[in-house]
């Protein structure tokens, strides 16, 4: 059902007091928690006097290390948002059946659903992975940082800018009723005359800016900055799935910029890109928007493979096996990566011998997968196997994603596909992979990096409480869907008629309270572990007994990273220095330059908000006010020219120091 256009006037443009969702007592009570919740924090932040201290050290910094942990606060806070939608589907579908229309109407579910798609890609996973890159990349090869820190700062906060402009859409005007791809006719402005699409336009435009520059930054950082011997085929293989991930990032982003900009014109200024008339076509953009998203799919994976390649190879106490075909699998995935894309639109109607040739690519990129999966399970073999929670999660991801890669093999045969296409079996397979594969990845670096970041461990209690909570949760909520897809039922369905199928959706909504036990342990893991860091602090920088050079440095790193550079000879920097008996040197430091902070990119940001708000509610006259004030704070940045503070050698030998009498007394 689609809503009556909007009026404008020339100061609010289509923002008017009716756009307040006043009439949706779900939105009411959600906007108080919000509230309330923001009131509390902000309220605890000016009662510690830490606004100072996060405006300095956080918003403002341009240190790799703070941005990847800024990312990853991103992701989880945004998680949290996107899981609440779940919780609300899966209710909605446990009870909706027969004469009970549940408690979601059809145009506000449609709205949950595409928000929660959207969410979870690009403000959840998309944060989480580029974030773990931001703050391991440069440890691992030996950089002080990234090889633009500015530019770093920026994509973070641009990033942020459209995660806010998507919350923003929760309580002024709607959200897009068209899936998380927003495909047309159901995205041009006859389907949907509201501001839903528009609210998902600009904050995928703003935030894909940032994941761009993001990509540029860390294929420079990767290619340009490495330690001395450190040749590509001695890089880690973490480092090398973030190459891989980001030449994805950099070749396959400005396809979405660019669809969704004709789709923008579509809505704005009335052209017929994607239309049925006038010469356009909507399978247009099917095929762009996969162009980008079948790449995307493995921009997440990929990181995760590097975690589970590092994890794997730590807790079995063992070099990796197979790190050539490793690297050269790595690169085939992401090669074939986009020789896949039409396998998602099958049944539009190509051909034989188009689906043919789709359906064979897709079996194909399944095998330097299988390849990965064998190297892990070979490291394993013989190896002396702990089972600490990086390594749980690494194991339950084995099981888990060759699950959703077989029915994955399933979906890339075409007549299967006509069956199954738009199924709810589609849905388990893809939760399958995108949980199974980058969120069990995701938690593994949690837990594996953890005391790199913070100078402690988490606690292992709570973190195998979260695990199992999970991984159970998951296989309730996500088994039962291939069997109602199966059965032929389709997906984004909000009630049904049929009253056999509600038991299956009973137990995927009781598998989705797993799931919400096992996030609630993993805060509780978050907190008791900052409670007690005293008791489980790690001044030697190595609690895995790690193998890669990140491990090399103190916990956290200082803002430097290093105060000499390390020279590489293996693949396995730090375990090759243990080996050969190094110890940090003490005497010979030089002045260190590192840039100063800067507040450009955070102000970028609040005025794209402002931007991006501006062009959902057609207010022209502070869209034009923000873009010329982009304009204008961009040029000003680049005449502050005095970016550069010194850290002179004297200091740098003082806490080299230090770090040195701290292992000694710990002997």
């Amino acid at each position: 059902m689609s809503h009556a256009p909007l009026t404008t006037n020339p100061i609010f443009g289509r923002l008017t007091f009716e756009s307040l969702p006043f009439h949706e007592p779900i939105l009411i009570v959600t906007f108080i928690g919000v509230v309330l919740g923001a009131t509390a924090v902000l309220g605890a932040i000016t009662y510690f006097k830490w606004w100072g201290m996060l405006w300095r050290d956080w918003f403002t910094s341009i240190d790799h290390k703070k941005i990847g942990i800024m990312y990853m606060v991103l992701g989880l806070i945004m998680f949290l948002r996107g899981f609440a939608d779940a919780l609300m589907m899966r209710a909605q579908q446990a009870i909706a059946f027969g004469d009970n229309a549940g408690y979601l109407p059809p145009e506000h579910y449609n709205q949950i659903f595409t928000a929660h798609g959207v969410i979870m890609i690009f403000f959840v996973a998309m944060p989480m992975v580029t974030g773990l890159m931001n703050y391991v990349v440069p440890l691992q090869i030996g950089a002080r940082d990234v090889s633009f820190p500015f530019l770093n700062n920026f994509s973070f906060w641009m990033t942020a800018s459209g995660a806010v402009l998507t919350m923003i859409s929760l309580f002024i005007g709607e959200y897009a009723r068209t899936g998380w791809l927003a495909f047309p006719p159901l995205s041009d402005i006859t389907a949907s005359p509201g501001v839903g699409v528009d609210y998902y336009i600009w904050g995928l435009q703003i935030a894909g800016i940032g994941t761009l520059l993001s990509g540029v930054n860390l294929i420079a950082t990767i290619l340009k900055m490495r330690a001395p011997g450190m040749r590509l085929m001695k890089m880690p293989v973490f480092t090398w799935t973030a190459l891989a991930t980001n030449v994805l990032i950099v070749a396959s982003f400005p396809v979405l910029t660019a669809v969704l900009a004709l789709l923008s014109l579509d809505r704005y200024v009335g052209t017929q890109f994607f239309t049925n008339t006038l010469g356009g076509n909507p399978m247009m953009y099917v095929n762009m928007i996969w162009i980008w998203g079948h790449p995307e799919v493995y921009i997440l994976i990929l990181p995760a493979f590097g975690v589970y390649s590092e994890v794997v190879s730590t807790f079995s106490g063992k070099r990796l096996f197979g790190y050539t075909s490793m690297v050269y699998a790595t690169i085939v995935i992401a090669i074939l990566a986009y020789l896949v894309w039409l396998h998602h639109f099958f049944t539009m109607g190509s051909g034989a011998s188009v689906n043919s040739f789709f359906g064979i690519t897709t079996m194909i990129i399944s095998i330097p997968t299988g390849a990965k999966m064998f190297n892990w399970l070979f490291t394993m073999y013989r190896g002396r196997i702990r089972f600490e929670p990086p390594m749980m999660w690494a194991l339950a991801f084995m099981l888990t994603f060759v699950i959703g890669g077989m029915s994955g093999v399933m979906l890339a045969v075409p007549p299967a596909d006509f069956v199954l296409h738009n199924s709810l079996f589609l849905i388990a397979h893809f939760h399958n992979v995108i949980i199974g594969g980058v969120l069990f990845g995701m938690f593994a670096a949690i837990n594996y990096w953890w005391p790199k970041a913070m100078g402690f461990t988490l606690n292992k209690t709570w973190g195998m409480r979260s695990f199992w909570l999970w991984v159970s949760g998951f296989y309730f909520a996500f088994m039962p869907l291939y069997v109602l897809g199966l059965m032929g039922v389709t997906r984004r369905m909000q009630h049904f008629n049929d009253p056999s199928l509600q038991i299956w959706f009973v137990i995927a909504a009781f598998g989705a309270v797993l799931i919400a036990g096992g996030i609630a342990c993993m805060l509780i893991q978050f907190a008791v572990s900052i409670r007690d860091r005293k008791d489980n602090m790690d001044i030697t920088g190595d609690p895995w007994n790690g193998r890669t050079l990140e491990w090399s440095t103190s916990s956290p790193p200082p803002d430097y990273n290093f105060a000499f550079t390390p020279v590489v000879h293996d693949s396995e920097a730090w375990w090759d220095m243990k080996r050969s008996g190094y110890e940090r040197p003490r005497e010979g430091f030089q002045d260190i330059h590192m840039p100063k902070n800067t507040a450009a990119g955070i102000i970028l940001a609040g005025i794209s908000v402002a931007f991006g708000f501006a062009m959902v509610w057609h207010i022209w006259w502070l869209a034009a006010l923000g873009f010329v004030g982009m304009i204008v704070v961009a040029i000003g940045h680049t005449f502050n020219y005095d970016r550069d503070y010194h850290i002179p050698a004297r200091e740098v030998v003082e806490t080299e120091d230090a770090r040195t009498s701290a292992l000694a007394a710990q002997g």
